[in-house]
């Protein structure tokens, strides 16, 4: 696949179980601020995770090399949107985000981010980040 996409809410403050409920949807990562982070290096330190996230993502769930589908997956599972949503983020310190991955070893692919998710991502107080590889 040249493209997926996923939506996360992160912060010092993101309660994971909180966002489960909200959305009533099972996520793909789920850390709270303080969670114990296996040691790779075998060493035995006491690592713990900076930030709290909650997320879901489109890898494996929509086969497109384009990211329209895949965004619009992510809105409908998590029925975006929400009158509500943003007041909820602001009360947890959360950010919230679209982050794309993009594939474009040739340089002339350009990704596809309509204009009303873009809309609806403001509005939310949201950010889309594409992560272009070439």
């Amino acid at each position: 696949m040249l493209a997926h996409a996923s939506f996360t809410i992160s912060g010092d403050a993101v309660i994971p179980q909180v966002w489960t409920r909200y959305f009533q949807h099972d996520p793909d990562i789920a850390v709270a601020k303080g969670d114990a982070i296996n040691d790779p290096t075998g060493e035995g330190r006491d690592l713990r995770r900076r930030t709290g996230v909650w997320g879901i993502s489109s890898k494996g769930k929509v086969q497109s090399d384009l990211l329209e589908p895949h965004l619009r997956s992510l809105i409908e599972r998590l029925r975006l949107p929400r009158a509500d949503l943003r007041e909820v983020i602001e009360q947890q310190g959360g950010i919230v985000r679209f982050f794309c991955f993009w594939v474009n070893e040739s340089g002339d692919r350009v990704p596809d981010i309509p204009d009303d998710i873009r809309t609806m991502m403001e509005a939310m107080g949201g950010t889309i980040e594409i992560d272009e590889y070439r």
